[in-house]
């Protein structure tokens, strides 16, 4: 195992400049990758975990003036739900105290906040996707494209030798090789994270449509009381 991890780095020491330079590039993009995917694993938990916490609390009968009062006042720790159901609540109470008595004027108002809200939450959970999917799609064509240049270092410089043998293009094609292989390392995991992180907030933006539409039907049964007291 040693004198593998060994051979490894001597491959990756006398390859030429340019590999060098495209293998630290890729380590760089690794690195960056994993921590991007290590950030994105807590904020999609802490993201499900607030929005269980505050639709149990939804459905267990507190009127929803106290839920908007407890939102307004955890504004800086509520979760991507309680920010919707908020802004939705901000805008029904504004219209209704403007006295606005057209239901579908109330009810049009306070989706058209919340959606907006949504659109917000759903673009901060989708931060770090894309670099994710670059990463995916782009390490393992800089990995071959080293590969292609210390191949070609490879054979310009056997050009000048009177006998070639397998042992003497061997190494400049293995140095070569590695530069693919530290590409396939930094792709994978980050393909792999973004397929998961994609199906995970597709389900979080269908539960939050979800209680977009079951809110705005409470409030629609409301719309003849002056203030919604519960639901």
């Amino acid at each position: 195992m040693n004198q593998q991890e060994l051979s490894i780095i001597q491959l990756v020491l006398h390859a030429s400049f340019v590999v060098q330079l495209v293998m630290a590039l890729l380590l760089a993009v690794s690195i960056a990758s994993w921590a991007a995917i290590f950030r994105k694993l807590r904020a999609l938990k802490n993201i499900q975990a607030d929005n269980d916490m505050f639709e149990r609390e939804f459905w267990s009968g507190t009127s929803l003036n106290d839920l908007y009062n407890a939102a307004a006042q955890n504004a800086r720790h509520s979760g991507p739900m309680e920010r919707i159901f908020a802004s939705g609540m901000r805008e029904y109470q504004k219209l209704r105290e403007r006295r606005i008595q057209d239901p579908g004027a109330l009810l049009d108002g306070a989706r058209r906040a919340m959606r907006a809200s949504f659109q917000r939450e759903m673009d901060a959970a989708e931060t770090h996707l894309s670099f994710l999917a670059s990463v995916g799609s782009v390490s393992p064509y800089v990995g071959l494209f080293g590969t292609v240049w210390g191949i070609m270092h490879a054979f310009t410089g056997l050009a000048s030798l009177q006998q070639v043998t397998l042992s003497t293009v061997a190494p400049g094609i293995a140095e070569a090789l590695v530069a693919t292989a530290i590409g396939l390392f930094a792709a994978i995991p980050a393909v792999i994270a973004y397929n998961r992180f994609a199906r995970d907030i597709d389900r979080i933006a269908i539960r939050q449509e979800t209680f977009i539409e079951e809110f705005s039907n409470i409030l629609q049964r409301n719309l003849g009381v002056h203030s919604p007291s519960g639901h």
